[in-house]
């Protein structure tokens, strides 16, 4: 049995429970009742939401499983010229601070 028809089921049990006890148990608990049903469909979709973000990644890695060699070198380098370019501008904004940082130090000294 799948989760979702486990899932399916508990939610009708649920609702079963509700139409059959509300006039014994009161409104407290019909209240609890429809809180688990209302959780059980939400759960409901952050599952089906990441069964697909799996299958989705998993199809992914799979036809990058298939490139040719050639392909797989160009992304690679592509990957490699990216983190390049981010290091390059993060030592670009460190030596803006540095030179930031230098320039208030001699404003000081000759205070």
């Amino acid at each position: 049995m799948s989760n979702y028809e486990m899932e399916k089921e508990h939610v009708e049990s649920f609702e079963k429970i509700v139409e059959e006890g509300v006039e014994k148990t009161g409104s407290f608990l019909k209240r609890a009742f429809e809180d688990m049903k209302e959780s059980a469909k939400a759960q409901h979709e952050v599952d089906k939401a990441n069964f697909a973000a799996a299958k989705a990644e998993a199809k992914a890695q799979w036809e990058e499983a298939k490139m040719s060699p050639k392909a797989m070198q160009a992304k690679i380098q592509k990957e490699r010229e990216e983190q390049i370019s981010a290091a390059n501008e993060r030592i670009a904004a460190a030596n803006e601070r540095i030179a930031a940082a230098n320039t208030r130090i001699d404003a000081m000294k000759k205070n």
